[in-house]
């Protein structure tokens, strides 16, 4: 998780101070257990979710749009 934490969050934001890194860090760990996909987990996150079939796709920006997660609604 360190190694995504820099390369899919850090390396990509500029750190205002160790509150704005705590903040970043709370975000982002939120988004890599419930957003994410794993490749290890047969494409689920951490914290599965049930699938939805019908709704039209919207998107939703995570971290001032660095991530985004696609959802029916």
């Amino acid at each position: 998780m360190i190694g995504s934490i820099r390369r899919e969050c850090v390396d990509h934001i500029i750190v205002l101070g160790e509150v704005h890194l705590r903040r970043i860090l709370k975000f982002y760990a939120d988004y890599y257990n419930r957003v994410r996909i794993h490749r290890s987990l047969n494409k689920d996150a951490p914290v599965s979710r049930a699938v939805q079939r019908t709704g039209v796709i919207r998107s939703r920006a995570i971290l001032g749009g660095l991530h985004h997660r696609y959802a029916r609604v």
